[in-house]
């Protein structure tokens, strides 16, 4: 069954609005006050909602400037904007900014059913956003939003039968989350033990004089960029080739498979070309990883960087090298900037890094290795993240079942 019972929120909670300190005076920050934004929600994790910290704390002087009113502990922590909806409870008295509505109950309440019953309500709370530069859910929708109205001690009961099993549920997500962490980690280590050590463990090494490479296979040798790769800087007439893009995460891949809404040029005649096999380099984020081989002919930003390969290198051997860790540390080390946020990756910076250069064969045998070895390891983190996903939806469909009264609590504990 559904619950009859139903009341406007406003009946059953103080709705507060928040603010911020009028000024970036010492005096209204860094004090003992709990300062909530929509940010210290939104980093909670999925097993937790108590907000215990904020980024941020005020001064009593800063509170007094605010005007606004400080919520109890238990007092529920709703986000009206950058996102909408999102919810945590709180542990001890505090306010929040304007991004934020605090909602103190004025009766005896287990909030944590109405934490429960806000978290499934998500998709409406987003429905009932406004406005044109942003989207924003006005006090005046919140105050208006139909609630159920339960005992006391029914709402204790379904709070505690949802601690309970979302605990349950938590705790296989977090082993499962684990398992793609570990998968993750065991990959790059593979990628990055094929690529600076062979696949013969019983090869001799030896000292390779490159402080981030370490020992090297005694066959192999180390060569300088500047010798193994040439800088390409033709340009498209038209632009209509097709537009790439590089990322830490992907490496080079059609911009038409990413899902960017970042501003885009009126036209993209003069843009740089890439051609299969060609190292792109996203000069401004080089210092994150932002490179890899392209796999298709294209055209890149003119702010990128690419080279053409020498032909002792596989192009995929290359890609599997510069996509290590260490390489864009490596690469951090030889750009130029101020700021960490600032350092640009530029060919003479490249050029000065020396690489390992194992036979061409042996390449292509390393290469080989890690895309058979990956394809394994890609199988089970598809099935792991499936897995995933089922238990956050049976987590999400659990919580609306026993909220909505579609779920016999009382039964199914």
């Amino acid at each position: 069954m559904k619950w009859a019972n139903r009341k406007p929120l406003r009946h059953m909670f103080r709705v507060l609005s928040g603010a911020t300190p009028k000024t970036n005076a010492p005096s209204h920050w860094d004090g003992e006050i709990l300062w909530a934004t929509p940010e210290d929600v939104t980093s909670l994790s999925l097993d937790e909602y108590w907000l215990r910290n904020t980024q941020r704390t005020i001064t009593s002087e800063g509170y007094q400037s605010c005007g606004t009113t400080m919520a109890p502990p238990k007092s529920i922590v709703l986000t009206k904007r950058a996102p909408i909806g999102r919810v945590a409870l709180l542990s001890r008295d505090a306010c929040t900014n304007q991004g934020c509505f605090l909602l103190v109950p004025r009766q005896e309440t287990d909030t944590r059913f109405y934490y429960y019953w806000l978290l499934s309500q998500v998709q409406q709370l987003e429905a009932l956003g406004q406005g044109s530069t942003f989207m924003e859910l006005s006090a005046d929708e919140l105050k208006s939003l139909s609630i159920p109205h339960l005992r006391y001690q029914k709402q204790r009961t379904i709070s505690n039968y949802l601690d309970h099993e979302t605990a349950q549920l938590d705790a296989l997500l977090y082993t499962k989350e684990r398992v793609l962490r570990l998968l993750a980690e065991r990959r790059q280590a593979l990628v990055a033990l094929a690529v600076t050590r062979g696949l013969d463990r019983h090869a001799v090494l030896r000292e390779s004089d490159v402080s981030w490479l370490g020992n090297i296979p005694e066959h192999w040798h180390t060569e300088r960029c500047r010798w193994l790769f040439k800088e390409r800087d033709e340009r498209s007439d038209t632009g209509e080739e097709e537009l790439l893009t590089v990322s830490h995460l992907t490496g080079v891949t059609p911009r038409s498979e990413k899902d960017v809404n970042m501003f885009r040029a009126a036209t993209n005649a003069g843009y740089k070309i890439c051609r299969s096999g060609d190292l792109a380099i996203n000069t401004m984020w080089a210092w994150m990883g932002a490179m890899g081989v392209a796999t298709q002919d294209g055209i890149v930003s003119p702010a990128y960087n690419v080279y053409e390969p020498a032909a002792c290198l596989d192009p995929r051997y290359v890609d599997a090298l510069v996509r290590l860790p260490a390489f864009a540390r490596e690469a951090t080390r030889h750009s130029t900037g101020v700021w960490s946020s600032r350092l640009r990756l530029y060919p003479e910076g490249l050029f000065a890094i020396s690489i390992p250069v194992p036979p061409l064969s042996e390449q292509r045998d390393i290469v080989a290795h890690i895309e058979d070895e990956t394809r394994k390891m890609d199988k089970l983190l598809t099935a792991t993240k499936r897995t995933i996903d089922l238990l956050k939806e049976r987590r999400a469909a659990l919580i609306s079942e026993a909220v909505s009264g579609q779920l016999d609590v009382d039964r199914a504990a």
